[in-house]
């Protein structure tokens, strides 16, 4: 890929498991130090990968590459933009933004199926074009929040199930699908205070490390994410042992604004 963008006249474009990325990384890396403009998309990005568990399921994989987003160029840009899509109308401006940006861009992608999220608007696809902002608000509940919720990805959907219950317990919030933290830190800081205000509790899902979101949410909140890996079971059955479910969710949200 490397070698074909050098050369020129084409867009090398590479598809593979999201845990296979390690194989990658030197080469990856090479591409981010000479501004070469490959796409990856790397798939079965969680522990959802079925009876492939033990080997295939990645989890610290999303924070070793997103790494590449906080590392510069000699443009004193970031070297590569990494992109973790919460739905089908993200994942078309992902694309979008992957064929336009003169850089190393990786699209990351689920194997499961996933629903388009809510459109408060009415128009998803309109809603879905601020993934070039990083990070934007999906929902929000009128007044100020009493919890931000943020996530990437497929956990974005968990996320409004878990509003759903909260909300029927009075409890506002406001939910962040933040697909690329390095855009989003990309923009001017009253956009990012307007999206993720300061002093308000936090509490980010994640099929990674808990780590991956902890620039995010730092200390004002807590992280549901994945401590370890290799199970091996339907991903609707590790949804469930696993805690990335609506219900649990709730449960979390309503013991972090109780303690």
């Amino acid at each position: 890929m490397n070698g074909m963008a050098l050369h020129g006249g084409v867009i090398p474009v590479c598809g593979t498991f999201f845990v296979f990325s390690d194989y990658m990384k030197p080469a990856v890396r090479l591409a981010a130090l000479m501004h070469l403009h490959v796409i990856y998309v790397w798939t079965h990005d969680s522990f959802r990968v079925g009876e492939d568990g033990p080997t295939h399921q990645p989890v610290e994989q999303e924070a070793q590459i997103r790494l590449l987003e906080h590392l510069k160029n000699h443009s004193g840009k970031r070297s590569m933009i990494v992109l973790r899509p919460a739905d089908a109308e993200e994942t078309i401006y992902a694309w979008k933004t992957a064929i336009e940006s003169n850089r190393p861009t990786a699209l990351i992608l689920s194997r499961q199926n996933i629903n388009n999220l809510p459109a408060a608007s009415g128009n998803r696809r309109k809603e879905a074009r601020q993934i070039t902002k990083g990070g934007y608000i999906v929902s929000d509940s009128e007044g100020t929040p009493d919890v931000v919720m943020l996530a990437s990805g497929s956990e974005v959907a968990t996320l409004v199930e878990g509003a759903e219950k909260l909300k029927k317990d009075g409890v506002k919030t406001r939910i962040l699908s933040v697909p690329s933290e390095g855009l989003f830190r990309d923009q001017k800081a009253g956009y990012q205070e307007s999206v993720l205000p300061k002093g308000i509790k936090r509490f980010g899902l994640t099929s990674g490390l808990p780590v991956t979101l902890l620039g995010l949410v730092g200390d004002n909140g807590e992280i549901h994410g994945m401590p370890g890996f290799g199970y091996s079971a339907p991903y609707k059955v590790l949804d469930q042992k696993l805690g990335f479910t609506g219900d649990h969710v709730y449960k979390l949200v309503k013991k972090m604004l109780k303690d």
